[in-house]
């Protein structure tokens, strides 16, 4: 129970400083309509990006009305957050999977 409490704490902060250093981030420009993570992609690497812009786009729609853009974390830190959110939130396995790749890319 100990350790449920101190995981639950821990994921508090956590995302709590998340959203706060990433409203203090400054965004970068970028042209209406365009996603920064196409922007980035090489053009033979247009399956990966294909799928970071789905993950962003789900990113988006199901986390983005409360948390600001992510930040780089470690993948394993990044799974268990995403697949605490997923219950919190509702969901589905795909999307989480797209959300995953998309935050650990």
């Amino acid at each position: 129970m100990r350790i449920r409490i101190l995981l639950f704490v821990w994921i508090a902060a956590f995302v709590w400083a998340l959203g706060a250093t990433a409203a203090d981030a400054p965004k970068p420009a970028t042209s209406p309509g365009v996603s920064t993570v196409a922007a980035e992609a090489a053009p033979n690497d247009l399956d990966s990006a294909n799928r970071r812009i789905e993950g962003e786009r789900r990113y988006r729609a199901n986390c983005g009305r409360c948390h600001a853009a992510p930040q780089k974390f470690p993948p394993r830190m990044m799974a268990t957050i995403v697949r605490h959110m997923r219950v919190r939130a509702t969901i589905t396995d795909e999307d989480m999977r797209s959300i995953l790749y998309y935050m650990t890319q």
